[in-house]
């Protein structure tokens, strides 16, 4: 069984990860130049709901990351690593 501490610490590299991705694909959409409304269109998506994802006022599950990633034609990949 985890500490308090250890499992803190796995949640907030967790949602480090999540925020690091979406800040990559969010750097790729804003590099195409494809602004939210398009894009929200592009991957079946309201404007709005782009927004509060981008701005992590809602934290992406892994399928709506995938959704991003998918309308811009990259794909995520996860791996399981030893410590």
């Amino acid at each position: 069984m985890n500490t308090w501490s250890e499992f803190k610490d796995s949640i907030l590299n967790d949602e480090m990860t999540v925020i690091d991705t979406l800040s990559q694909l969010q750097a790729e959409r804003l590099k195409w130049g494809i602004s939210q409304k398009v894009f929200a269109e592009t991957i079946g998506m309201k404007q709005p709901q782009l927004a509060k994802i981008e701005r992590l006022d809602s934290v992406p599950s892994l399928v709506t990351l995938n959704r991003y990633a998918h309308g811009l034609g990259l794909e995520i990949k996860l791996s399981i690593i030893s410590k």
